[in-house]
């Protein structure tokens, strides 16, 4: 039995990891590859998965996990770092998607139970793919990134206190009487988690940090305890092991232990998605054609309209609000926990899981391509946005500049454009500083040198700014499709001006030369340069390298 099970799981394993390579190619969110591997080996593909209880258990252990990583990087304190735009945001779309989709639900002939499932299961996004794409983009520092991030966490809570009220519903009794009993056990619970998340872990995770292994078994072993009291008032294990991360979520060892427990994550939750994907049904799925089409729809275009009205309303700019309503239209992986846990419960059909698990299917494969090519549909479409933006005053538009003629533009105020500020300064040039992250802009201000927010792939950056008076732009910016779209819009203002850009690819200078470039910066080579000098410049004098050290600190520092 044991070797049968072990054969089972192999081949699953195999043939998910050559669907996955696939999806890999076609830039695919791997969840979306579990489940299609899921598909395949169903009773609707090559019937391999017999071992359903084996596979169910391992499903489980796969969705602690999950949700135990999302605690662990679900730190509260960042709603109040992104401000009160993340908590009305995150709110008002939860509210009007909900009740939207459940009058949608209603008028596609699903019950009250079924509509009010798919409603709120349809209103969450998921953290785990954002995140991923926001962090490859390197657009997490961003304005709408971090707004993102901020409503994403305010999802999760909603979503884990939802989870908690359909997790102790299975007594019976009134809905009033689930909720409030809910509620107090459910605080009560909390209550016990915070006082020793706060008084009693530090203690424990500091004296097992030089442990990694014991630290390891620890933080597992805290997580299932977590998931089984829970279980045991009567809550699921989702909440338990959700509450175990977020109780370890302000610990200088969260690093430490996200990056050690993301590798038995990785397996499990490829089981729990792929144990879904063999769940579904489509014997009368034919029956929901016309709901899945609306609902993905709805989640696709619905969801992001929802979150540019609310933006707009917010003094937001039509482009922030663009690209942060595009990181909701997708459901999340709690959308499918939810109904899993809803059919668990005996209060819906297998069907409705199909049917939410297809619409997941579209709208996480369809957002993924809006979010990594946002940018480029929002150039295509932005004259048609300005509806959803207020004529006055933006929150996110900020010019800190004493007046508008430049010698010099500076692209990003990285390592390389700090060192040129610094220069211009010296040589008493007027330039200016555009940088995406405000962080950076607020220090710049406070150093009093003119700059504005935006970023360089905004074809309305350079809108206002008199290319005649510039005779110098320098993109520190790395790629090399944004650089090239540089060099053109600044040769087509000014054709004379010397344009500098980064670049760490030979083949990839020497087209810029040809697109135009004035110089390309090559870091490497620079820094190869500069080490040879110092070395041909000291020898092997121990002091003068300590020298070098000491002034090389001090610049660091400035």
């Amino acid at each position: 039995m044991g070797e049968n099970i072990f054969m089972e799981l192999s081949l699953i394993v195999i043939i998910t990891a050559v669907i996955a390579g696939i999806f890999r190619v076609l830039k695919q969110p791997i969840i979306i590859a579990y489940i299609a591997s899921g598909i395949l080996l169903s009773s609707y593909g090559l019937n391999i998965v017999t071992a359903h209880d084996a596979i169910g258990a391992f499903s489980q252990f796969g969705i602690a996990f999950l949700l135990f990583m999302v605690g662990i990087n679900l730190n509260p304190q960042i709603i109040r770092d992104v401000g009160k735009v993340s908590v009305i945001t995150g709110l008002g779309q939860i509210f009007f998607t909900s009740v939207i989709g459940f009058f949608i639900a209603e008028a596609f002939g699903f019950n009250g139970i079924e509509s009010a499932y798919i409603a709120i299961a349809l209103t969450f996004s998921s953290t785990i793919v954002i995140m991923k794409l926001l962090s490859d983009k390197k657009d997490l520092e961003s304005v709408y990134g971090r707004i993102s991030v901020g409503f994403l966490i305010v999802q999760d809570i909603v979503a884990m206190l939802i989870l908690m009220i359909v997790s102790s519903s299975a007594g019976g009794g009134s809905v009033m009487e689930t909720i409030a009993e809910a509620v107090i056990k459910g605080s009560l619970l909390i209550t016990g988690v915070v006082v020793i998340g706060t008084y009693v872990l530090p203690h424990i995770i500091k004296r097992m940090a030089n442990q990694q292994e014991l630290l390891l078994l620890f933080c597992i072993a805290w997580c299932f305890a977590l998931a089984s009291v829970f279980n045991f008032f009567g809550f699921s294990i989702e909440i338990g092991a959700l509450l175990a991360g977020i109780s370890l979520s302000t610990s200088s060892y969260r690093y430490e232990i996200s990056s050690r427990i993301k590798t038995l994550r990785d397996f499990f939750i490829l089981m729990f998605f792929v144990f879904l994907g063999t769940q579904m049904e489509f014997g009368n799925f034919s029956e929901f054609i016309l709901p899945v089409i609306a609902f993905s729809i709805f989640i696709l275009i619905g969801n992001p309209l929802i979150v540019m009205v609310l933006m707009g309303l917010l003094g937001y700019t039509k482009r922030t609000g663009f690209l942060a309503g595009l990181t909701v239209a997708q459901i999340s992986e709690f959308s499918l926990i939810l109904v899993a846990l809803g059919v668990k419960m005996g209060h819906l059909d297998t069907k409705i899981l199909s049917f939410v698990t297809i619409v997941g299917l579209i709208t996480i494969g369809g957002s993924t391509y809006f979010i990594m090519y946002g940018k480029k549909i929002y150039q295509l479409i932005s004259k048609y946005l300005d509806v959803f933006e207020r004529k006055e005053g933006k929150k996110d538009e900020h010019k800190y500049s004493s007046h508008g003629d430049y010698e010099v533009l500076i692209l990003g105020y990285n390592h390389v454009g700090s060192t040129l500020a610094k220069t211009m300064n010296k040589l008493k040039k007027q330039f200016l500083v555009i940088d995406f992250n405000p962080e950076t802009v607020i220090k710049l201000v406070q150093q009093k040198i003119d700059c504005r927010y935006g970023d360089v792939e905004d074809a309305d950056i350079f809108e206002d700014i008199d290319f005649n008076k510039v005779k110098l732009v320098v993109s520190s910016v790395k790629d090399f499709e944004i650089n090239v779209s540089i060099i053109k819009r600044v040769l087509a203002r000014n054709k004379d001006c010397i344009i500098m850009v980064v670049s760490e690819s030979v083949d990839d200078a020497v087209q810029l030369y040809e697109q135009g470039a004035s110089y390309v910066i090559m870091p490497h080579f620079i820094g190869g340069h500069h080490t040879s000098t110092i070395i041909e410049s000291h020898g092997f004098d121990i002091k003068k390298f300590m020298s070098e050290k000491i002034k090389h600190l001090e610049e660091l520092k400035v």
